[in-house]
């Protein structure tokens, strides 16, 4: 049987880093064992904020990867802000920090650049892959985003050359946490939302991560709208020997929205009033962090705990994952953030190490902590329940027996998550 070829057009492949390129890298792996045969698009010279070499070895050789070059305007941002190169990492800081250049640049990139700063790839992408499809006889294609401007080459292919086309979405577009930080005109805003309905009404399927961003899309569109979530995937890492410190690691970029002032609060309390605690307490961060977010921490006087370890590659991430004592995962409290559910969480629930989470009420993370038993989810006001299992753990740790006892994680994994995509393929 002949194998139905998909083409994947992505802006995050590697050597990209960070947690952008992981999700299709895992279903461009697996595709094949379901008779497909994926075919990846992606910028020949991308201005990636990290870099992961370690994750070329994951790219199958006989994989199919064609390339175009890019214009970006991050590069020229350098000239102007020290600042451009964390803001193209998500890290935005508070308006009363930033310069009058980076708030010219927010605006600039808000209003000038929509949906995002890599519009000008999608002309040339469409005119070359026009041609590309017809000649190779490819009947389905797959944007994904962000950044958000690869669905308007979706748009136009479809729209050109009727082939079959599925969006995935791996954050929302409008209503995602930064987008009310890029200083936009009511004119523009209004510009991204007809652009959001346009996406979601040409394509022939919608692809989400979370329930929570299905119901938000479901109110813009009557396409059928599918929820693969991001998973974990069987990584060649040796587990660890446990920290011996009492250790609690964050994976990823922490952010100064997401600060969890309630941790650093009851961290402090326990050092002060926990006999033995302050002895073997450690606070790891692994990736970016906000300088908002440690001055926060300095102000709990918990500065001498913290190991900031800056960004590593995937593997090394996975190390820390397994040799910590609790594994710290962060989201913005507010309404638009209970549908993102970061792609570390799954990595978090087969590391064997409970995890403590903290974000906004009926949040997903909440529900799939819940069905794998694999941590507690707190609200950023909860200080009681809080120090009450940070305590408990503290001692399941001092007796060596602090670990998790997780349930149903098979459903998440990423070779059976790519099963579900190839039937929509």
């Amino acid at each position: 049987m002949n194998r139905k070829k998909v083409l994947i057009i992505t802006y995050y492949w590697p050597p990209a880093g960070g947690p952008g390129v992981q999700r299709w890298l895992k279903f461009v792996k697996y595709l094949p064992d379901f008779n497909v045969e994926p075919i990846v698009y992606c910028p020949e010279n991308p201005n990636y904020p990290f870099l992961d070499d370690t994750l070329l070895d994951e790219v199958s050789k006989e994989t199919t990867i064609i390339k175009q070059p890019i214009r970006e305007p991050y590069k020229l941002a350098k000239l102007f802000s020290k600042n451009s190169k964390t803001i193209s990492k998500g890290i935005i800081p508070s308006e009363k920090k930033q310069s009058p250049i980076e708030k010219l640049m927010l605006y600039v990139r808000g209003n000038f650049f929509i949906p995002d700063a890599r519009k000008s790839w999608v002309k040339p992408s469409v005119s070359y892959l026009s041609e590309y499809i017809s000649k190779q006889g490819i009947e389905t294609i797959i944007t994904t985003g962000p950044p958000h401007s690869l669905h308007l080459i979706g748009v136009e292919l479809k729209e050109k050359l009727g082939v079959k086309w599925l969006a995935d979405f791996r954050d929302p577009w409008t209503t995602i946490g930064y987008h009310k930080q890029l200083r936009l005109t009511e004119a523009s805003k209004a510009k991204h939302k007809a652009l959001e309905k346009k996406v979601m009404t040409l394509a022939d399927g919608i692809i989400v991560t979370s329930n929570n961003t299905k119901l938000e899309f479901q109110r813009i569109t009557n396409k059928p709208i599918t929820v693969i979530t991001n998973g974990y995937d069987v990584e060649g890492v040796q587990a660890s020997v446990l920290d011996e410190k009492f250790s609690i690691s964050h994976i990823g970029s922490l952010l100064s929205k997401r600060d969890p002032e309630v941790l650093w609060k009851v961290l402090r309390d326990l050092t002060l009033k926990e006999n033995g605690f302050k002895e073997v307490l450690e606070i790891n961060f692994v990736g970016a962090v906000s300088d908002s977010v440690l001055k926060t921490i300095a102000s709990y006087g918990l500065n001498g705990y913290i190991r900031n370890r800056g960004y590593v590659s995937h593997k090394e991430a996975i190390k820390y994952q397994k040799k910590s004592q609790i594994l710290l995962l962060v989201e913005i409290d507010s309404e638009d953030t209970k549908a993102i559910i970061p792609g570390k969480l799954f990595e978090y629930m087969i590391s064997g190490r409970p995890v403590i989470a903290l974000g906004p009420e009926s949040s997903d993370v909440e529900t799939i902590l819940d069905d794998t038993n694999t941590g507690r989810y707190f609200g950023h006001d909860n200080y009681d329940e809080l120090r009450m299992t940070i305590k408990e753990y503290f001692e399941a740790f001092k007796l060596k027996d602090l670990r998790a006892e997780p349930t149903n994680l098979e459903k998440y994994g990423r070779k059976h998550l790519t099963g579900t995509l190839s039937k929509l393929i």
